[in-house]
């Protein structure tokens, strides 16, 4: 499925870009007995609905053409904003999330924790700095970058 992605990503970009945008996520899953082919995308001020309807008319026009047609079966195609949890993927993002608040899944624990969630506070090379509530004190945690599995933009209720 990685393949999928890896070969339609390039056109994806470049659609998304020519029309001032910048690609977030794309994602190829199978829910239930359906196929979909998932594309976040988002501008600086925000992206709207027709702005997404327009991704997906020259995406889907793109894609139609392929030859041979990278997909085993029908597909639907979702083209949408990355929402309020958007996902963290690059150093770009960690950067521009600097001062909010996040949530780090581990693949092992990290301070006897599967996750944390806290506002970031620090990002280098090697760590992730966050600022969490330990009952009701600030704390702050080095978080080494190599065991975050997934990170994501979160409310904090």
């Amino acid at each position: 499925m990685s393949t999928i992605i890896d070969k339609v990503t390039p056109i994806v970009e470049e659609i998304v870009n020519d029309l001032h945008a910048k690609l977030v996520d794309i994602e190829y899953v199978k829910e239930g007995k359906s196929w979909f082919l998932r594309v976040y995308a988002d501008k600086e001020n925000g992206i709207d609905l027709d702005d997404c309807a327009l991704i997906s008319e020259q995406l889907s026009l793109a894609l139609d053409q392929l030859d041979p047609d990278p997909f085993p079966s029908a597909y639907y195609l979702e083209v949408s904003s990355p929402g309020v949890e958007r996902p963290l993927k690059t150093q770009e993002d960690m950067l521009a999330a600097i001062d909010q608040y996040i949530h780090l899944d581990y693949y092992s624990p990290q301070y006897k924790q599967k996750f944390h969630e806290g506002f970031l506070r620090a990002v280098d090379e090697e760590t992730y700095q966050i600022e969490i509530m330990d009952k009701t004190r600030k704390k702050l945690l080095d978080i080494p970058k190599k065991s975050v599995a997934k990170a994501r933009l979160a409310v904090k209720f």
